[in-house]
């Protein structure tokens, strides 16, 4: 039997569905929220990053707090109260930094074990938890080794939060589709016999 995380919804989507803004209406009746930001901080030379860091900081209320960590195993446990992680992506990216890029399968095998960790302790939180990701492989194949890696592990990863999780939300051009119900694929086929 799989253990469940009693208390997680993922939040995914395409980029500008509305996923970040979904994931905070979740969240928007608690005011003790810990808003955990996985993405690299706001940088003066990317404008456009930059924005994209404020626009998200001017959503959040006054009495959400931020952390800006890659170590959701920590923020998880030292947690009091709800949990907004936004998003995988920019963790993912963030685990792959921390080893390199130029060891593309060693930086596989460190996004998988953290990955595993990650959901051992999405199913250890008791307070209300709501991860936000990105559906990446919806366009193309990526032409480089290390978009491809990206793109494999970020679907990987998705694939086992939403099998522990609550409830599943996909957000598409501002609307929300719940999968909590939908069927799961399953890891491996069952053997099977054909009949002579």
């Amino acid at each position: 039997m799989t253990t469940r995380a009693a208390t997680t919804t993922l939040v995914t989507g395409p980029v500008r569905s509305g996923k970040s803004r979904h994931a905070e209406d979740l969240v928007a009746l608690h005011r003790d929220v810990l808003y955990v930001a996985t993405g690299r901080p706001a940088d003066q030379d990317d404008s456009a990053w930059a924005e994209r860091v404020r626009a998200h900081q001017r959503r959040r209320p006054d009495s959400w707090r931020t952390l800006e960590t890659v170590d959701l195993d920590a923020a998880l446990a030292g947690a009091s109260g709800p949990v907004l992680i936004d998003c995988l992506g920019t963790w993912l990216t963030g685990q792959v930094d921390l080893v390199g890029w130029d060891d593309l399968d060693r930086a596989a095998q460190h996004v998988r074990e953290r990955s595993v960790s990650l959901v051992e302790s999405l199913c250890r939180a008791s307070h209300p938890v709501v991860v936000v990701t990105n559906e990446v492989g919806w366009s193309l194949v990526p032409t480089t080794p290390s978009g491809r890696l990206f793109q494999d592990e970020l679907g990987r990863l998705n694939a086992r939060v939403a099998q522990v999780a609550a409830a599943v939300h996909l957000v598409v051009a501002g609307r929300v589709l719940d999968l909590s119900g939908a069927p799961v694929v399953p890891e491996s086929l069952p053997p099977r016999t054909l009949d002579a």
